[in-house]
């Protein structure tokens, strides 16, 4: 089960990063352009969060079977095993709970500029983060 579920937490990463990259640009381009917050610019927002979330849920269902996870704390000597037990899933929950904090925050705004921009600080800021903290040396052998 550890196989399956690691695989696939890598796999799901390439489309969860592909709805953020494609949220943040969406709403750069909206930004940019002046253009009306429509159906369609909600529809992106809401396909990033969930990427996200799902992605969240299977990483902590990941972290708790893993032998790299809670069970690692104790070493944080090691480069790579603070990376994946700690600093890989805290910098991203905070970043998925920015993300979170942009959507509910655009749900409240009325104007179309600012619900772009919104989602420009707040999926940007979650973007930024989670590309800073994926363990990029072992992604490529969990696929």
């Amino acid at each position: 089960m550890y196989d399956i579920l690691k695989h696939f937490h890598s796999g799901w990463a390439f489309l969860a990063l592909f709805l953020l990259v494609l949220a943040v640009v969406n709403s750069i381009i909206g930004l940019v352009s002046k253009k009306e917050f429509t159906p369609w610019d909600r529809k992106v927002g809401i396909m990033g969060l969930i990427g996200t979330h799902t992605q969240l849920l299977f990483g902590l269902i990941l972290y708790f079977v893993s032998p790299l996870g809670a069970t690692s704390l104790g070493q944080m000597s090691d480069k790579a095993l603070r990376l994946t037990s700690l600093e890989h899933p805290l910098i991203n929950i905070i970043a998925i709970a920015l993300i979170t904090i942009g959507w509910t925050k655009h749900k409240k705004i009325v104007e179309s500029n600012k619900k772009f921009k919104t989602f420009v600080i707040y999926y940007g800021l979650g973007l930024v983060l989670i590309l800073s903290r994926i363990p990029w040396d072992l992604w490529h052998i969990a696929l």
